[in-house]
């Protein structure tokens, strides 16, 4: 039987530890990155994930509940990245809903998707840098984020 190396807590083959949170697998050396667990059990990598999970809902979950100043950012940046491009959404579907009558499908319905994939593309990548446990800063979104997280 594996035991975590972190809690003792038995493992068996899994890749985290069941109550601790902790990575059970052995990275090769020099590329190991130190993940954090809290005192909940989720590790700090896996929170930072989940911070991007259903956009901006989960951003403001995790800034409530999580006080770990890298989980705070993740989540204050999935505010203000998905909340901002919600608001952009409902803008242009207000704008192709009165304008898109008269122009038809037109330059709101292709600002729309343009919209829709630049947040695909952004929810998929803020996803896997924070499970690599990086620190990615979207340009304008990360000064937002940086103000938000301090606050307490």
């Amino acid at each position: 039987m594996a035991f975590c190396p972190s809690c003792g807590q038995e493992v068996g083959s899994a890749s985290f530890c069941p109550k601790c949170g902790a990575n059970q697998v052995v990275a090769p050396a020099g590329g190991a990155v130190s993940v954090a667990a809290s005192s909940e059990g989720l590790a700090e990598n896996v929170a930072g994930l989940l911070c991007y999970l259903a956009g901006w809902i989960t951003g403001i979950i995790f800034l409530l509940i999580d006080k770990r100043p890298w989980v705070r950012f993740h989540a204050a940046q999935s505010i203000a990245v998905f909340g901002g491009l919600t608001v952009v959404q409902i803008a242009l579907s207000v704008m192709s809903s009165t304008i898109g009558g008269l122009l038809g499908f037109g330059v709101m319905g292709l600002l729309g998707m343009l919209v829709g994939l630049i947040t695909l593309v952004l929810w998929i990548l803020l996803m896997l840098k924070a499970y690599k446990h990086e620190t990615y800063k979207v340009p304008i979104a990360a000064g937002i984020a940086e103000s938000i997280a301090k606050q307490k």
